[in-house]
């Protein structure tokens, strides 16, 4: 679920307003014999990729619905700005505007523990055409500036080889020490996700991932799931639900400090944070329904730890990608936690292609409101003195590649005080990587 991380959309979302360019809203009628099917405007695009999303096809009527839900396929992909059809002489034409390909850019990433990082990136949207995302980046912190520090490769696609089996690899070096924890995070992660698709609707989920963390015990991961998605969109939801179950193991087995020796009964150990050995179970669920320009949201993300679980992998609740009443600080660490939000959002302007000095984009605008609910907790069930509940408001900017840019003011009135919040992504799919 890793894309690209860098404000630089952000500024050409905004510059968009001066220079967009209205969208070609011709269509064919409804129940038009096709005889034949073109694409226009494939400049960097396979068009095989587009094909496995097509609905419509030769030899049958012009379907509008199954126009609709083809537009809502393609524009996942994040590959094209506009999407539209056209008719003549029953051949049915698709035309399509690319989004930029190649991002030389300043890079950023917003994380509750790190704060806003900056750096570079340079970024391949659809490498050979294969709607295969790939980008490098260097980040460093900017309070305080250089301290914090993170190399990162991704790559990802939702198939593999013409499989439907979607696939995100993240290579990750980290030199970052974590405040809100209290330990120096030197380590390495390579990380693999697949994503097979059983059906439309039902797919099985596989992680497999090792990181190095100095000063701790090698901690491999794997794990195995299954999710329903019956959304209407994987971007910018507004119909249907989804359901994620993930039973995933990490660590070797030897939850024992960290090169400790016995001596006479006894232990010393050389300073070393410990090793793990846990299983976690997770429950990610949503679901959206939309009543003219308003979409209504609900979210929760739980998750569960079995085993040992060291200080250095607690969950934490505070800032724009967790729990937006307060900021993320030790005072709010848990080994199990639990994130809900309901959330209300007014569509102020639907999805746009633009064009800046020749770099094709779209963008959107949303005004949100919503609670969010927090639970953290150490041993047992949770309580009520583990629960905080916060509300919020902001504008949502929703472009290529990530999705969405928030900028949102939370209140908690155990806190008293508002709180500004900048964030990247969905927060839902930025909680589940806020770690990473």
């Amino acid at each position: 679920m890793n894309g690209l991380k860098t404000t630089f959309l952000s500024l050409l979302a905004f510059a968009a307003f001066a220079f967009a360019e209205p969208a070609d809203s011709s269509a064919c009628s409804e129940g038009t014999a096709i005889s034949a099917i073109r694409f226009e405007g494939l400049e960097h695009t396979n068009p095989r990729v587009v094909q496995r999303e097509l609905l419509n096809r030769a030899g049958e009527s012009f379907s509008t619905e199954k126009f609709e839900v083809e537009k809502r396929r393609l524009q996942d992909l994040d590959l094209f700005t506009d999407i539209t059809v056209s008719c003549s002489s029953a051949e049915l034409t698709y035309h399509f505007k690319e989004i930029f390909r190649w991002i030389p850019a300043p890079a950023g990433k917003k994380t509750d523990r790190d704060g806003l990082m900056i750096g570079l990136a340079l970024a391949n949207l659809n490498v050979l055409g294969e709607d295969i995302r790939a980008e490098v980046q260097y980040r460093t912190s900017t309070d305080p500036f250089l301290d914090n520090n993170e190399y990162a490769f991704y790559a990802s696609s939702p198939y593999l080889f013409g499989l439907p089996l979607g696939w995100n690899l993240e290579f990750l070096r980290t030199d970052s020490y974590d405040e809100i924890r209290g330990f120096q995070d030197d380590s390495w992660l390579l990380d693999l996700d697949l994503d097979y698709g059983i059906s439309s609707r039902l797919s099985l989920l596989v992680t497999v991932a090792g990181r190095e963390l100095k000063d701790a015990a090698f901690l491999p991961e794997v794990g195995f799931g299954f999710a329903f998605d019956f959304r209407d969109s994987k971007l910018d939801s507004r119909e249907g639900v989804y359901f994620e179950y993930m039973l995933t193991h990490v660590g070797e087995g030897d939850d024992r400090d960290f090169d400790c020796n016995i001596i006479d009964d006894g232990a010393t150990c050389d300073g070393g944070m410990g090793g793990e050995n846990y299983r976690e179970f997770l429950t990610d669920a949503r679901a959206y329904y939309t009543v003219w320009r308003f979409v209504t949201g609900a979210t929760a993300l739980v998750r569960y730890r079995m085993g040992d679980v060291e200080r250095y992998d607690y969950y934490y609740h505070g800032g724009a990608n967790t729990f937006r009443g307060h900021e993320a600080d030790s005072n709010y660490l848990g080994v199990h936690e639990a994130l809900l939000t309901l959330e209300e959002r007014f569509v102020l302007m639907e999805r746009h292609a633009a064009s800046v000095a020749g770099v094709n984009f779209f963008y959107g605008v949303q005004l949100v409101a919503g609670l969010d609910g927090s639970l953290l907790w150490d041993k047992g069930r949770p309580g009520w003195e583990n629960y905080e509940g916060a509300v919020y408001g902001g504008v949502h900017l929703v472009i290529p590649a990530l999705d969405r840019v928030r900028f949102e003011v939370g209140y908690s009135p155990d806190k008293g005080e508002p709180v500004f919040y900048f964030g990247l992504f969905d927060k839902v799919t930025s909680s589940r990587w806020r770690s990473r």
